[in-house]
């Protein structure tokens, strides 16, 4: 039952590392495309 109970924990920690890293992976794209989304506003402003 120990082993069982070992398991389970261990995949429940692999299942919130595997969330963690999307999570922080869709952050880091967002941030992405909102610089380069102000990045074109900046130069829409400059060559107006």
């Amino acid at each position: 039952m120990t082993a069982f109970i070992k398991s389970l924990r261990l995949i429940a920690g692999l299942l919130l590392v595997a969330g963690t890293v999307a999570a922080c992976d869709n952050t880091i794209r967002g941030v992405g495309e909102d610089m380069q989304d102000t990045g074109e506003a900046i130069e829409d402003a400059a060559t107006q």
